[in-house]
């Protein structure tokens, strides 16, 4: 250990200057504020988009469109992903819990099977909603569609 490597603990010291408290301090008078103005104001928070008396970009962008707060999102499977899944997990139905344990929804998310993609595999699928071309290919391969 030598003098010149010596360091104050961390925390022990305060790196920020005080400020307004007096004009010996060098940070008196206006606390490093300036001269007028609402920044200079105790109190002072600028808004979240503000832009100096600017009209704000989230105001002069033009807006459009529609958005339906009823609208009801499903999580799109394939049957091709249905086949994958039956080939890894041997089972005979497949239902919400499985899909789930096995990453291909989230346990919030509304399942939805589509057509694309081929079933070999006579399987039962139980799920929210199903396309027409999904129902006709699961019940050509011999298996059951239970809509939840």
């Amino acid at each position: 250990m030598k003098l010149n490597t010596l360091k104050p603990a961390k925390g022990s010291v305060r790196n920020k200057k005080r400020i307004g408290r007096g004009q010996g301090s060098g940070r008196g008078g206006t606390s490093t504020r300036g001269h007028k103005g609402a920044k200079s104001r105790s109190g002072y928070s600028r808004k979240l988009g503000f832009e100096g008396g600017q009209m704000p970009l989230q105001r002069r962008v033009p807006k459009f469109g529609f958005r339906n707060p009823n609208r009801v999102e499903y999580k799109a499977i394939n049957l091709s992903a249905l086949e994958e899944l039956v080939g890894k997990t041997k089972a005979k139905a497949i239902d919400v819990e499985l899909i789930i344990s096995n990453g291909l929804a989230g346990k919030k998310d509304l399942i939805k099977i589509l057509g694309n993609g081929e079933l070999k595999a006579k399987v039962d699928v139980t799920a929210h909603a199903f396309s027409a071309s999904a129902t006709k290919a699961i019940e050509a391969a011999g298996g059951k569609v239970t809509q939840l």
